[in-house]
């Protein structure tokens, strides 16, 4: 993918940067990132569709207050949720005419996706996800996985703008900690593409729209509190295939047992070797699922 990302057409007032590679109008695949990433999470994945023969349609969006897309200081909990994220994709969707689509996506990106199958079913071909999924439930307040989603509460202070915004080594050290202690063992960050990251996260503002994801309530602990018993719960259509990572500290693979009392068609896989970033710690995996999906 290349440095430079075209622009959406404007919803709610936010444009988003996105890359294409492929053939426009052929059989499409959208990707959708996580925090603290932005499209280049799937800078190893996308050569790997296009090695692979298919002919594709390949887009990457950076997400509401990521990357080269805008960053609104507006109401995040109207702005920056997990349905107005969503709104922003069916606007790109329908731009560029890729429904209906098989949807990638991690972190952030998967909650995006979630919501965009609810919503708008018909613009989803198939779903190839890694956690958040629903089902953790209660869990999340154990003491363990408090230990780990402490951040959360931390994005929802004041405090955590004016300690990490603009300051280039600040910002350095937080992304640092995450992209070292949520991968698995198997997986560095180079200098290099740390540097290029940390190049979008530090320029003033950034930060802070990154976190409005979860100063919307849109992170896990809060997702996880207010699910709806399975009796009750919306369940997703499309074919879903789950690829569930057996190093992120975030979300055990235990996680993965009720995943059939939200999905009517899913499959779960695992990445043994793998931690929280998927997209780059087992990208063969991950696009060979996105490949079947594309075949059917």
């Amino acid at each position: 993918m290349g440095s430079r990302a075209s622009r959406s057409a404007p919803v709610d007032g936010f444009r988003l940067a996105f890359d294409r590679v492929g053939t426009p109008g052929a059989p499409s695949v959208l990707l959708l990132h996580g925090w603290p990433g932005n499209r280049h999470d799937y800078r190893t994945l996308v050569p790997l569709l296009r090695e692979s023969g298919r002919e594709l349609d390949v887009v990457v969006p950076d997400l509401r207050g990521f990357g080269g897309s805008d960053k609104h200081d507006v109401a995040v909990s109207h702005f920056y949720s997990a349905s107005a994220q969503a709104a922003s994709i069916v606007g790109l969707i329908n731009e560029l005419g890729l429904a209906p689509a098989v949807i990638g996506g991690y972190d952030v990106g998967s909650r995006v996706a979630q919501s965009l199958a609810r919503m708008h079913p018909d613009l989803v071909h198939a779903l190839v996800l890694s956690p958040p999924l629903p089902g953790a439930g209660e869990r999340v307040l154990t003491a363990p996985a408090q230990a780990e989603f402490w951040y959360q509460a931390f994005h929802q202070l004041p405090l955590a703008a004016r300690l990490v915004d603009g300051d280039d080594d600040a910002v350095r050290e937080y992304l640092r900690h995450f992209w070292g202690h949520w991968s698995g063992p198997d997986f560095t960050m180079s200098e290099d593409d740390l540097d290029a990251l940390v190049a979008d996260y530090a320029l003033p503002g950034a930060f802070t729209a990154s976190i409005a994801w979860y100063r919307a309530g849109a992170g896990t602990v809060a997702q996880s509190l207010t699910e709806l018993p399975p009796d009750q719960a919306i369940r997703i259509h499309a074919p879903t295939d789950v690829l569930w990572p057996g190093h992120d500290p975030l979300f055990p693979a235990a996680w993965s047992d009720r995943l059939e009392h939200y999905f009517t068609d899913v499959t779960l896989h695992t990445a043994p070797a793998a931690g929280h970033f998927t997209p780059l710690e087992c990208p063969e995996q991950f696009a060979r699922l996105l490949l079947s999906r594309r075949q059917e």
